[in-house]
């Protein structure tokens, strides 16, 4: 069990006067919202639906040292067939993708008869080809549909035959189709493969099965059914989760991946739109590969489809300051955009906001209008800069940006950016600078151990009201245990309670896949077929999915000397719906009393949701339900005692009657 210390006397002081107030004050109504960014293969491998790992031939060991451009690709010449593989530059789709596989099929062998037929090298589809087995394996099922795609161009005097399927560990053709290249010309090639049986197992295979030499690129296989069914679109089941969040906002496409590791891995949002085969790929500052396949107008696209508002954030000019690994020596990495390219740089900015927003007649909106989209994505907020360090050269070059944002869109809200830790040189000095700024929003991050979440619930009381309001963009209590997530929890209730200072929040990191998890904390653990639920997301989803518009005071009545009890109210004033956030992080039940009598035409019958069990309970991929909430109805009166479970949350949505 997790014990939390008392809170001191200053802060009973200041719970006891939060207790005195009676009337509801405004809050922001995107509290709660999600932040996603490309860590834990979140996104290919993940969110992104493609099921081909490496699908354009462009890994390369700057990626990962091990890594080239055949990585996750095998060469194969089934019935002794024989020929060879290349990888080319010379005649790329586009110059964007340079890389691209040469096939030579020499001798296409002839599959055994009589005797020979026992041998088992003279089995199967004779061809000269490659083998894909994606990322770790890929999962069909039985009956299910498979969106295959590539780009081919024909290099030999005579068309190449091609023949692709879905093939399972020994072998056997679980789907097939065929094709011929006919074109000198780089040509998308599709077919529709419909597994015949369930495998978990299975591997890709192109094979050239008459002779000649074939050029291909851009290997794709999605499942038909993507979320919302979109092309190039987003793994369903994970995509509906945090659809089911209900999140105010999204931030992306990430933390440090945004300002990079060093100016040449900044993320820049131009080489994420347009066809796939035209955007720029790269490495991802952790350690594999970005195929810009989820790019910015999936993202805004994503957002829109879940009633998110999209909260890109941009680089500040400067990279990550741990660019290199340079985390080990004090975070000398940081290196800046020349001031000769910063014209160029600030009108790469201002064309974000006219490609989301344009009308169709602009430059950029008529490139999103191009895409499939010609209504703006209504843009209003841009993040600038990531927990940077607060140089000289940072500062120059916020100011520039946020001076053009601020002169030529003044609708659109700039959030800035301080150094990470709630405290240090980094972090005091970029509150300074956007104080002195005026710049409207300020983006924490800290990490810490859950008593500290309790011991600083406090915390945004005492932040001034009339200088920069606060996003906490990323946050996490070290842990995926039940007493970090109520320990959120806790402090959840005080952004609600903060929630005139506090505009915007959201838990980091957001996904992680099994074998590939590079931090310590995540929301939701998945592989290929399964996802685990922590105890932290259904906290986080108790919240973003029951937000409120209004805070109310002297609603809860506790004791106000036990640090681990919080509680708070909020009004929906979309659906006058009165939300009550009652947490007890403590190690035994407590009671709360609840006065609603502020309150007129109350339903005497509320929906209740309550996440409760041992501080030490778990979800995996392997016990995904140790912690689960539980949903019932709850009778409520205008004066009613709750028995607040030890180590729970409890939200209590009661309706208001016409």
């Amino acid at each position: 069990m997790i014990v939390y210390l008392a809170v001191s006397l200053t802060v009973l002081a200041q719970s006891a006067r939060q207790q005195t107030t009676s009337t509801g004050k405004k809050i922001s109504p995107t509290l709660f919202g999600l932040f996603f960014e490309d860590i834990n293969y979140a996104a290919d491998g993940g969110l992104y639906a493609e099921m081909i790992q490496n699908r354009s031939f462009e890994y390369t060991p700057a990626d990962r040292r091990e890594w080239h451009s055949l990585t996750s690709w095998e060469y194969i010449t089934p019935v002794f067939s024989y020929g060879s593989l290349n990888v080319e530059t010379n005649k790329p789709v586009h110059p964007n993708n340079p890389h691209y596989a040469v096939l030579t099929i020499e001798h296409v062998g002839q599959p055994g008869v009589g005797e020979n037929s026992k041998i088992p090298e003279n089995k199967g589809v004779p061809g000269v080809g490659v083998k894909n087995l994606g990322y770790d394996y890929m999962v069909v099922n039985a009956g299910e549909k498979y969106a295959f795609s590539l780009f081919a161009c024909q290099l030999s005097a005579t068309p190449v035959a091609l023949t692709v399927s879905l093939q399972d560990p020994r072998g056997k053709i679980l789907s097939e189709s065929k094709l011929t290249v006919n074109s000198k010309d780089w040509n998308k090639y599709t077919a529709t493969l419909t597994a015949s049986e369930r495998s978990d197992s299975t591997s890709l295979v192109i094979l050239g099965t008459t002779q000649g030499k074939v050029g291909i690129d851009i290997v794709s296989l999605f499942p038909e059914n993507t979320f919302k069914n979109r092309q190039n679109g987003l793994r369903a089941d994970l995509a509906q989760l945090l659809a089911d969040m209900k999140p105010a906002f999204i931030r992306f496409p990430g933390g440090c991946l945004a300002h990079g590791d060093g100016l040449g891995n900044m993320y820049r949002w131009k080489n994420t739109i347009g066809p796939v085969e035209q955007r720029v790929e790269q490495r991802n500052i952790w350690g594999y590969h970005q195929t810009a396949g989820l790019g910015y107008y999936e993202y805004f696209q994503f957002c829109e489809d879940i009633g998110a508002k999209p909260l890109p954030v941009l680089p500040a000019a400067v990279s990550c300051q741990n660019s290199g690994g340079t985390w080990r020596i004090g975070g000398t990495g940081q290196k800046a955009i020349p001031m000769d390219e910063m014209k160029d740089y600030i009108q790469e900015v201002l064309d974000l906001i006219e490609w989301a927003n344009g009308s169709v007649s602009s430059t950029w909106g008529a490139k999103r209008a191009a895409a499939g989209h010609p209504k703006p994505f209504n843009l209003e907020f841009v993040g600038i800069g990531n927990e940077d360090k607060i140089t000289p050269e940072f500062e120059e070059r916020f100011k520039l940006i946020y001076d053009a944002v601020k002169a030529k869109h003044p609708e659109i809200t700039v959030i800035g950016t301080v150094g990470p830790f709630p405290d240090g040189e980094d972090f005091t000095k970029g509150w300074k600078y956007a104080n002195n700024l005026t710049v409207p929003m300020v983006d924490e991050h800290y990490y810490q151990q859950p008593d500290w979440f309790v011991r600083n619930q406090y915390r945004y009381d005492a932040y001034d009201r009339k200088q920069s309001h606060v996003y906490l963009g990323e946050y996490a209590s070290w842990g995926n245990k039940l007493k970090n997530a109520i320990s959120e929890a806790i402090y959840m209730t005080a952004l609600e309670r903060n929630g005139d200072v506090v505009d915007m929040a959201s838990y980091a990191p957001l996904l992680a896949k099994k074998n590939h998890t590079q931090w310590k904390t995540d929301m939701i653990f998945f592989d290929n077929e399964k996802v685990c639920l922590t105890p932290n997301y259904y906290v986080q989803k108790l919240f973003t999915a029951n937000q409120g518009d209004y805070y109310y005071d002297k609603i809860v009545s506790k004791n106000s000397k036990d640090s681990t009890l919080a509680a708070s109210c909020v009004k929906d004033s979309k659906t006058g719906d009165i939300i009550l956030k009652l947490v007890n992080g403590g190690t035994a039940s407590q009671s709360m009393k609840i006065d609603l009598s502020a309150f007129k035409k109350l339903a005497s019958q509320a929906e209740q949701v309550v996440i409760a069990g041992s501080a030490e309970a778990e979800n995996t991929l392997e016990n995904p339900q140790a912690i689960a909430p539980v949903q019932s109805k709850i009778k409520v009166s205008k004066s009613f005692q709750y028995n607040a479970p030890a180590m729970s949350l409890t939200v209590i949505r009661i309706k208001t009657q016409s």
